[in-house]
């Protein structure tokens, strides 16, 4: 934005939201209309045939206000009658009801084209009317290049040689924009102010008259010869930086890519050093920065690009570095202004200055003599960082054409690096979710060993819907769970967890796999059509050395055969994925040995564009196959194998489980009756068959648990058995049991009552302990940490 005015900006109207049509009119060298476009005619009445070939005066009651009044008197005030620059402003159309905003550009060069003018209804803005055109110093610049693009869409016929001039030639002057936001307002002025090539014909005029010597003469451009060239060539040549930088930054979304891209697009060709800071916000791929920086905010210089010796900007301005910038330098003017701050050239006096704000280090060397330019980068109006720039001393210093370009650059700059700022803190944003919604999974189960391993997707937005979890279940068994959420995203992540957590709670009333599935599939129709997933739900009982296996239209698992190594996919009723609804999910139940290996997947393994899915199953049973020295090992063996890169686009969930199985020397059950004198029994049986395995060290201790959990079992048993179970793992685990479906709890008990203590004992003494349905009542467990002798 240009800030080269003293006068007072006006007061900001209430925006309106939108985009307003535009009229759009192209003259000749002669003053007959060449494009009349069907803004134009809809704006005011005439049709593209009879409006081509016209004297544009005819037509645009605004024409006259750009013609060289034949005599001094006839200049409209408010108009200043300057030739060669760009006016806008207010006029009345047609019998004198139509009301228009105008803005108009002289063009000169070599094509025919040599007025444009732009048109719009101002009674489509509501509120306008009450304004009164005045100066307005604030003037939206648009992507040069990008208009450039868009002037044959809305000129048809006019091909990129004289779309690009045109642009050339605008650029200079200013191109207002008509797209409305509750952050813009309209520039409806009668004058911009002069352009700068105006003034600095006006300075020449006057230096020519105090020297005595005759201006140079115009040329039909108003002029003087030969140097509209020049400055045509300097625009054009801006222009091309400016393209050439745009194509080259932004290439990716990552952070650190696209500040390397922005540093060092601008060297050597428009500065012999460029640093980059960056606040630390942004960096660390956070939020958006609140508020304006200060003396206490702290800055990241993130690279550092020069054509001078290597090493020679090393220890002074170190890349890395955090820094606050003081406060009577001119970085911290600039961080805090958000605007360029140009310094043609630093002398020794403003370098001794400049280095004397910062503490242990010597700026003068590297400073002094050069011309310096530090621009912001900015998006929505925040400063996120800023680019310092500077020239050696000998080359041209810089100056306000190059404060508009670096300006331009900045602004370019910023909205790439904010576009990459957001991509990662959505992307950590995503990871957190993510990371949080997986379980952390104990590798050692009941009977089993565990190892899984999750692989975000290769695509943008990378988190998926795809999870696994190990649930531990009554009777010393396992729920091993797959399952993918279709689509990604944060929303697929969010259906995720929500379906985690509810198959971790129907897991906890002991429901079999069938009927947790259909629970689940009327739970994600209730809430909502587009809950769709596929689930795989497996049990597995190392006592019996039994998998009972329900899918919910899941790839199939695959089983390894600990006998002789064989891999293959198990034969299951495939069922409809988890939210069609209507349809039965039936169960099936597998024997399995000790040592047999059980490996689920997500489909972004095995899934591979432009390949048979049947094809990656069938090498996901090959290297499932591979012996492996742990479970860590198969998974890693696994993903080495079908994570091919880049063909994979899908995240990967994979879980992969040896079942060991308890021996039954490990395994020791009573039925007791559901007697008081019973609970004494149930200590003796505990203490022996602790003694003869070995762990007779940790029998006081189980003895004291036991007699707890026995004792509230026996007082709220509906009949007369209670079950009691140990089993002999890395644990002591013990199980209770009884036909009472109503689950205990910790309680607060007065001291005077002689119940509802013992759970408060379970809890102090036990390594963990709790409490499930089953189909017949409910167990109550505990484990026991041991001490190996």
């Amino acid at each position: 934005m240009d800030r080269g005015t003293s006068e007072p900006v006006p007061a900001q109207r209430e925006a309106v939201p939108g985009r307003i049509p535009l009229a759009v009119v192209v003259a000749g060298a002669t003053g007959l209309v060449t494009h009349w476009s069907s803004g134009a005619r809809k704006l005011f009445g005439t049709g593209r045939a009879d409006a081509v070939g016209r004297p544009v005066a005819d037509l645009l009651p605004v024409y006259g206000a750009f013609r060289e009044p034949d005599d001094p008197g006839e200049q409209d005030a408010a108009i200043p009658a300057v030739p060669g620059y760009a006016r806008a402003g207010r006029a009345r159309a047609g019998d004198g009801t139509l009301d228009i905003l105008w803005w108009a550009y002289p063009l000169a060069g070599p094509g025919p084209e040599r007025l444009l003018v732009l048109a719009a209804d101002a009674t489509a803005l509501p509120g306008l009317a009450r304004v009164t055109p005045a100066f307005a110093p604030h003037t939206t610049f648009p992507d040069p290049d990008g208009l450039a693009r868009r002037l044959p869409d809305i000129l048809p016929g006019m091909g990129p040689a004289a779309s690009e001039r045109i642009v050339a030639q605008i650029l200079e002057l200013g191109y207002p924009t008509l797209e409305i936001s509750h952050h813009e307002q309209i520039p409806v002025t009668h004058d911009w102010g002069l352009p700068k090539y105006v003034e600095r014909r006006a300075r020449r005029q006057r230096a020519a008259a105090a020297g005595g010597q005759a201006a140079p003469a115009p040329d039909a451009a108003g002029e003087p010869a030969g140097e509209s060239d020049l400055e045509y060539a300097a625009v054009r040549e801006r222009l091309e930086f400016l393209n050439e930088v745009s194509g080259g930054i932004g290439t990716s979304l990552d952070l650190e890519r696209t500040i390397r891209e922005v540093t060092s697009a601008a060297v050597p060709r428009f500065t012999d050093f460029a640093g980059t800071h960056l606040r630390a916000a942004v960096l660390a791929g956070e939020g958006f920065p609140d508020g304006p920086p200060d003396v206490t905010t702290v800055w990241h210089r993130v690279w550092v690009e020069h054509n001078d010796e290597p090493g020679r900007w090393d220890d002074t301005v170190p890349v890395g570095e955090a820094i606050a910038f003081p406060e009577h330098t001119p970085f911290f003017q600039c961080m805090v202004s958000g605007e360029p701050v140009l310094i043609p050239r630093i002398g020794e006096e403003l370098a001794n200055r400049i280095s004397g704000q910062f503490e242990k280090r010597d700026l003068r060397p590297l400073i002094t003599g050069r011309s310096m330019l530090v621009v912001p980068l900015k998006a929505r109006n925040v400063v996120l960082g800023f680019m310092v720039l500077m020239r050696r001393d000998g080359r041209e210093p810089f100056n306000d054409m190059d404060r508009t370009t670096g300006a331009e650059l900045a602004a370019r700059a910023g909205l790439v690096l904010d576009n990459a700022r957001m991509y990662t803190y959505q992307e950590n944003v995503a990871d957190t979710l993510q990371d949080s919604m997986l379980p952390q999974l104990s590798p050692r189960m009941a009977g089993c060993d565990t190892a899984t391993r999750y692989l975000p997707g290769t695509r943008l937005g990378r988190v998926g819907g795809d999870w696994f979890d190990t649930i531990k279940l009554p009777g010393s068994r396992t729920a091993l769970v797959v399952g993918d959420v279709m689509g990604h995203g944060l929303n697929s992540a969010a259906m995720m967890g929500q379906l985690r957590t509810a198959v971790q709670t129907m897991a906890a009333l002991d429901l079999p796999p069938g009927q947790l599935l259909r629970n689940l599939d009327d739970l994600a129709q209730r809430l909502g059509e587009h809950y769709l997933a596929t689930c795989l739900y497996a049990v597995y009982d190392p006592i019996r050395s039994e998998l009972c296996i329900a899918n919910a239209g899941h790839i199939p698992p695959v089983l390894v055969r600990a006998e002789d190594g064989r891999s293959s996919l198990l034969d299951l009723p495939t069922g409809a994925p988890i939210g069609v609804g209507g349809v039965p999910f039936e169960a099936r139940t597998v024997r399995v040995a000790p040592g047999d290996r059980l490996v689920l997947c997500t489909d972004g393994l095995v899934e591979v564009r432009g390949q048979d899915i049947g094809t990656g199953l069938a090498a996901l049973c090959e290297s499932a196959a591979h012996p492996a020295a742990s479970m860590d090992a198969a998974c890693d063996a696994i993903i080495r194998a079908l994570n091919t890169g880049d063909s994979r686009k899908d995240d990967v969930a994979l879980l992969v489980a040896r079942l060991n199985g308890i021996p039954p020397g490990h395994v020791a059950q009573w039925s007791l009756p559901a007697q008081a004198d019973e609970v004494p029994r149930a200590r003796r049986l505990v203490r022996d068959r602790l003694a003869a395995w070995g762990l007779a060290t940790a029998a006081p201790v189980a003895e004291q648990l036991v007699g707890e959990v026995v004792g509230n079992a026996v007082r709220h048993a509906e009949t007369r058995q209670v079950g009691l179970r140990l089993v002999r793992t890395d644990v002591l685990l013990c199980e209770v049991t009884d036909d009472d479906h109503t689950l205990p709890g910790l309680l607060a008990v007065a001291p005077d009552e002689e119940y509802g203590r013992g759970l408060r004992v379970v809890s102090a003494l036990a390594r963990e302990w709790g409490a499930s349905h089953t189909g017949r009542g409910k167990t109550v467990w505990f484990e026991q940490s041991l001490v190996r002798p």
